[in-house]
């Protein structure tokens, strides 16, 4: 069954009864380059591919680990939120935070400042601030008590709502002891308005369900950013969206493999708001799959996946990345996720789709 056959049915959902979307979807999008190297920016293809995504029905997660954050720095975050603001885009976009513009960062205090800094700067740029994990406090050891005051600190010192990240180690090696004992906890109850919720990195199913429900009476949500097991962690317990279900129930979603699944995700999740969960399971589950591959072991090098597929999908004009991460995987990887995402239906022309993977993987 093809991707016709979804988007025919959808059709005939939307003449019927229009519906407000259920689930809240950003999509975090990789950098695309001119050169195998990977030292020239291609900004204009990393423009189309946000554009490509807001198509699809997503709002745009900037500036996140997906576009090399932590590897490539402010200057470049901040040309991605500026030009990413310009699009206008119909979704919105969210962006990540951190204290990159200052190095080094000699204190606590002076961390709090400029994470407090950047999330202004986010907000008046259109967009919802994502406070990303900050290394130097795993780096310093810091207590629950020291990740309560940084986080206090933030607040005090910017304004509006924000979304804090819980990013697990194997995203980001040095990760491991991020928000000890009950830090987490206190954090998330400091200002249950200004923190909408959580986006949730760390591939643990049974714990992401806990903290919805922990976090349901106070408002705020989770945001899934779980590659391995997004299908049922959005669509929840089954009860229909907008209806019957609970907040608490299921996860919003920021997930990196949005990138690569836009075309059968989003019409999914239109489906899931018409309550349509076998649909939505039937469309989400080859594209899980293909998910846990691109996402498989070591975790951090999935963007080599991401740009592989929008080169096949001729959404961009090589399969190359920032750094040569393209070259952190190897040829089987790539034959797999070529076979996998003919079974998730991502192409929008499979044939042409096929007829570029004859070239080859990426220089491995």
């Amino acid at each position: 069954m093809n991707l016709d056959h979804f988007q025919s049915k959808l059709a005939q959902l939307d003449a019927a009864a229009k519906v407000p979307s259920s689930r809240i979807a950003y999509a975090a999008a990789h950098i695309v380059v001119h050169d195998e190297a990977g030292t020239q920016l291609d900004l204009e293809a990393t423009d189309q591919q946000r554009v490509f995504l807001d198509q699809q029905g997503f709002g745009i997660a900037e500036a996140m680990d997906t576009a090399q954050r932590f590897e490539l720095g402010w200057d470049v975050a901040r040309t991605l939120i500026e030009r990413t603001a310009r699009l206008g885009l119909t979704h919105g976009f969210a962006a990540g935070v951190s204290a990159d513009h200052v190095a080094p960062v000699e204190s606590l205090g002076e961390l709090a400042t400029a994470v407090a800094w950047q999330v202004d700067f986010v907000r008046e740029c259109g967009g919802l601030p994502v406070i990303l994990p900050m290394p130097q406090l795993a780096h310093v050891g810091a207590s629950a008590d020291e990740y309560v005051s940084v986080y206090r600190d933030i607040l005090d010192q910017s304004s509006g709502p924000v979304l804090l990240h819980w990013l697990g180690p194997m995203f980001l090696p040095g990760l491991d002891a991020y928000f000890p004992e009950d830090s987490f906890e206190r954090i998330m109850g400091l200002d249950h308005e200004r923190i909408i919720g959580i986006k949730l990195s760390l591939l643990d199913a049974e714990r992401e369900k806990s903290i919805c429900t922990a976090l349901a009476p106070h408002g705020q949500h989770v945001y899934t950013g779980d590659d391995f097991n997004f299908a049922a962690l959005i669509a929840g317990n089954g009860a229909t969206p907008g209806v019957t279900e609970k907040r608490g129930e299921f996860s919003h979603a920021l997930l990196g493999i949005f990138d690569a699944i836009a075309r059968p995700a989003g019409i999914a999740l239109r489906l899931l708001a018409h309550g349509q969960v076998d649909d939505y399971m039937q469309l989400m589950l080859p594209c899980e799959e293909l998910s846990r591959v691109i996402f498989e072991h070591p975790t951090r090098h999935y963007k080599a996946g991401l740009a592989y597929l929008s080169w096949l999908d001729e959404r961009q004009q090589n399969p190359w990345l920032p750094q040569q991460t393209h070259l952190q995987r190897s040829a089987d990887h790539y034959a797999q996720i070529l076979d996998l995402a003919f079974k998730a239906r991502v192409f929008s022309d499979p044939a042409a789709a096929r007829s570029r993977a004859e070239a080859g993987p990426p220089s491995c």
